[in-house]
């Protein structure tokens, strides 16, 4: 389970340290950070896949994505004596992004690279630093793998470190290519617990949703992002998962109510039958709503739970009304994946409130920075 989350220099978290528990509640105002503290955790996951770069090149390049407020904000300026105003520069442009599990961490910081006369990719961010260690705070007596520039040096088995590189590029992570069996198989274990996080954003439900139409159907023990094998995860989860679990949920939200799976030539489509009605209502036919809350039993009730699933803004096209039964779903999903919920719905937090293994926090602005009350746990960041 992650226990803390670092970000430093993000948009507008300019240094957030946040203890997080086995449910995670996020909430606060429009404007308060709620996204950017999504995009911050997805932006990890990046890292473990190689794509870290490209995804912040699409949020429009580093310089973009960066705190957009002074260095600094003195006691002076948070009272109003002062006014908020840039000062001479003391540390580099830096982008810091790490987490802390209970028996590893790691931590990554991006800065602007030396401009190369011959590339056309100078404003590209580069890997300044990177670092991965044992237990929940970075120190040099329990680091296993550090980076620094294009240097990569990994701990061996006789408590020495070797040099495994020394000439990675700033776009490439030590994540995907210092990752070793047998030279770092700590590296290793932990780029692939980060590869198995899933992240739950755009799950479509327009007129055009792929979910609404038959899809090819294989064994999906995954719903995919956009949600388009619907119908065959959920004949998965009836399979091999929890399938009274399934019917629960249904049955929780839409009493009376039934779904099957109709295969014709490989193809799967889902069909709900409804009281009073003649006839199954295919998935075209269904609100935005209800066709959401669809998609989010089936990723909630996956038959394999991965160790981190991250929801943002599920609430979005529900009926107020079906917010009590998904409150209940994700509280059951925390029993088995750690869960972080992302919301501004009172309606689907304030049941959640006060559960055991479950933290609440609500994001706020000052002065343009996101803050939070909480104790922030202890937190170091890897040296360039």
């Amino acid at each position: 389970m992650i226990i803390t989350l670092a970000v430093s220099g993000y948009r507008s978290l300019r240094n957030l340290v946040l203890p997080l528990d086995r449910l995670t509640l996020i909430t606060g105002a429009n404007g308060s950070g709620k996204s950017s503290l999504y995009r911050s955790i997805h932006l990890l996951a990046d890292v473990a896949q190689g794509g870290l770069i490209g995804a912040l090149a699409r949020e429009g390049g580093l310089t973009s994505t960066l705190w957009a407020g002074p260095e600094t904000i003195s006691r002076a300026m948070k009272t109003g004596e002062h006014p908020v105003q840039g000062t001479v520069r003391d540390g580099p442009v830096s982008l810091k992004l790490g987490f802390a599990e209970e028996d590893f961490g790691y931590a990554i910081d991006l800065g602007m690279p030396v401009p190369a006369p011959a590339s056309q990719f100078n404003s590209d961010p580069e890997i300044k630093a990177e670092s991965l260690w044992l237990g929940d705070c970075l120190r040099r007596s329990n680091e296993v793998a550090n980076r620094s520039g294009p240097h990569v040096q990994l701990l061996t088995e006789e408590g020495r470190r070797k040099t495994a590189f020394t000439d990675l590029p700033g776009f490439d992570s030590m994540m995907t290519h210092a990752a070793d069996p047998r030279g770092a198989p700590e590296l290793l274990a932990a780029r692939e617990r980060m590869r198995a996080w899933r992240f739950y954003d755009h799950l479509r439900t327009d007129r055009d949703a792929p979910s609404r139409v038959p899809q090819t159907g294989t064994r999906t023990t995954t719903l995919s992002a956009d949600g388009a094998d619907l119908a065959a995860a959920f004949q998965t989860i009836r399979e091999i998962g929890d399938e009274s679990g399934l019917e629960e949920a249904i049955e929780d939200a839409f009493p009376g109510s039934a779904l099957d799976v109709r295969v014709t030539d490989g193809m799967f489509e889902l069909e709900m039958r409804q009281p009073g009605l003649l006839r199954p209502l295919r998935m075209a036919e269904l609100s935005e709503g209800t066709l959401r809350y669809l998609l989010l039993v089936v990723a909630l009730l996956t038959p394999r739970p991965p160790p981190l699933l991250v929801l943002n803004e599920p609430e979005s096209s529900l009926h107020p009304s079906l917010l009590p039964a998904l409150s209940r779903l994700m509280a059951k999903a925390a029993r088995r994946s750690q869960v972080i919920v992302v919301s501004h719905s009172a309606l689907l937090i304030e049941p959640l409130q006060g559960q055991p293994d479950t933290a609440c926090y609500e994001l706020r602005k000052e002065l343009g920075e996101t803050v939070v009350d909480c104790d922030p746990p202890p937190w170091n960041w890897p040296k360039r």
